[in-house]
């Protein structure tokens, strides 16, 4: 069996036996710290200096559409799923039993975590699609079942969201699968960057031109059509602007392990995908027409949705908000289109995950204790929960990107990839140039709301109310400080990621 199965494998077995009728908790901590166990052993057998894909297997399906069950993983994918093995045994440890069915609580935060494990690992374009459409179904059954607020009209909501940006993903996969030659079509994504460095990909490419009254208005090549499917197809799926608003209400009402392991593991299924089916297929004069477009968007990721999050006033929403915003810089590391911006899109695809799975995993637990996380109810909580106060303070500068912390050299590599992208597309200052600048300010728009964020909760005088509040329990505390460890081992040596991530980058 492939190890690569096992770890879709565990999951799902785990959430079999808590549905069965065993101890719901033990068995969905069991399984989740197998999982993790496996992919460090995955992670120690990999051949670093070996490019492409290791511990393949593959299973036909549909051969005669070429459609194959094949696994396997590359340096990045192994990022991918180390990153989703850590954040599931941190979201389902932090996991408070709800009051009703908590078996089909806890199995549907393993089901997530298998289909995001899934969607990394597979080779496949159909499988990797359908694994991500597997995982979203208890992502809404989580909110709104056992969501708070207004948990029906958020779970309704990021389901219209979501699957209009499936339904244009996947007319975009199957336009990029008949694009191939005839009696070559496959789903596979090595054969996919094959052809296309071969150039046998849209290798008859043709021009659509749209006119009114005679006039013509647009002319536009199928292949930008497809990429332009894709990028919008994944683009909703991140909450690329301006379809980004399903998630921060999705996030603020569902419970906090559903909010870590959608925010901080199956959003990046759509930044992934586009470093696996857009860069790596697309050459940069397919893409360079959009991408002025591109960057308006993805700044309005990072300044309007900041504004917006500075005016937030409730955790819950400013961290959705936050994460949605984050997604600019991510963006704008793949417009970037070389090494360097691409790299650090990629390690910031793990530092944001590990940060926001910490803040939301603070933000659950002091729901669960104070009933509320409106700001104006709260003060002097560090008094109160001294250890809780130091763990979100270490949470929010790694969301700013402080020194130190993994977000910050993931920012560093995405800036200085987009401005020399920049420099070398045209001489003088020009759109990425420009783009990079203004960009920059979200660093001090995330300073702002996280640092009053962080005043008005744990500083000034306690409130009354407050006053018998216990400090942060141990298995919390430890699954905390072990996501706020990574993040400083990761920003202090981040060439521990990087001597994985940089091969799988390279474009063929």
């Amino acid at each position: 069996m492939s190890p690569l199965l096992c770890l879709i494998l565990l999951p799902v077995a785990g959430a079999i036996l808590a549905m069965a009728g065993f101890p719901a908790r033990k068995m969905a901590i069991t399984a989740a710290a197998l999982n993790l166990l496996a992919c460090v052993a995955i992670l120690a057998s990999f051949q670093g200096d070996k490019t492409g894909y290791q511990f393949l297997s593959s299973c036909p399906v549909l051969p005669s559409l070429g459609i194959s069950f094949t696994l396997g993983a590359d340096g990045l994918s192994l990022v991918m799923l180390l990153l989703s093995t850590v954040v599931t045994l941190a979201a389902v440890t932090v996991a408070r039993a709800p009051q009703t069915n908590a078996p089909w609580f806890y199995a549907s935060l393993l089901f997530i975590s298998a289909g995001a494990i899934g969607a990394f690992a597979s080779v496949d374009a159909f499988f990797f699609y359908m694994f991500h459409e597997l995982a979203l179904i208890p992502t809404f059954l989580l909110i709104g079942i056992w969501g708070s607020g207004d948990r029906q009209t958020a779970a309704w909501k990021i389901t219209i969201y979501l699957a209009f940006g499936s339904f244009v993903l996947l007319i975009g996969l199957i336009g990029l699968y008949l694009a191939m030659p005839v009696g070559a079509r496959s789903f596979d994504m090595r054969a996919m960057a094959e052809h296309a460095k071969l150039g046998t990909l849209f290798a008859h490419d043709t021009v659509h031109s749209f006119s009114i009254f005679g006039f013509e208005y647009l002319s536009i090549t199928h292949a930008q059509i497809i990429y332009l499917l894709l990028f919008l197809g994944f683009g909703v799926l991140v909450s690329l602007f301006p379809f980004h608003t399903w998630a921060p209400q999705a996030y603020a009402s569902a419970p906090a392990p559903a909010a870590m392991l959608h925010a901080g593991v199956l959003k990046k299924f759509g930044l992934y995908g586009i470093m696996r089916l857009v860069t790596p297929i697309f050459p940069p004069h397919v893409a360079a027409p959009f991408n002025t477009l591109l960057l308006v968007l993805l700044l309005g990721n990072i300044l309007y949705v900041g504004f917006v999050t500075i005016s937030q006033r409730k955790l819950d929403l400013m961290l959705g908000y936050s994460s949605v915003m984050h997604m600019g810089y991510i963006f704008l590391g793949i417009l970037s289109w070389n090494a360097l911006g691409l790299t650090g899109a990629a390690f910031m695809l793990v530092a944001h995950g590990l940060s926001i799975a910490a803040l939301f995993a603070l933000s659950g637990e002091l729901r669960e204790r104070t009933g509320t996380l409106d700001f104006s109810e709260m003060g002097g909580l560090a008094k109160a929960m001294p250890t809780f106060g130091l763990l979100f303070g270490f949470a929010a500068m790694a969301a700013i990107g402080l020194p130190g912390f993994a977000n910050f050299a993931g920012e560093l590599m995405v800036f200085f990839g987009a401005f020399s992208a920049g420099v070398r597309s045209s001489p003088g200052f020009n759109a990425f140039q420009i783009a990079t600048v203004i960009g920059l300010w979200g660093v001090v728009i995330s300073a702002v709301y996280m640092l009053r964020a962080y005043r008005r909760i744990f500083m000034g005088p306690l409130v009354d109310r407050w006053k018998s509040l216990a400090d942060i329990a141990p298995l919390p505390k430890l699954c905390v400080a072990g996501l706020i460890l990574l993040l400083l081992v990761v920003g202090f040596y981040p060439q521990l990621l990087l001597h994985l991530i940089s091969p799988a980058l390279i474009r063929p």
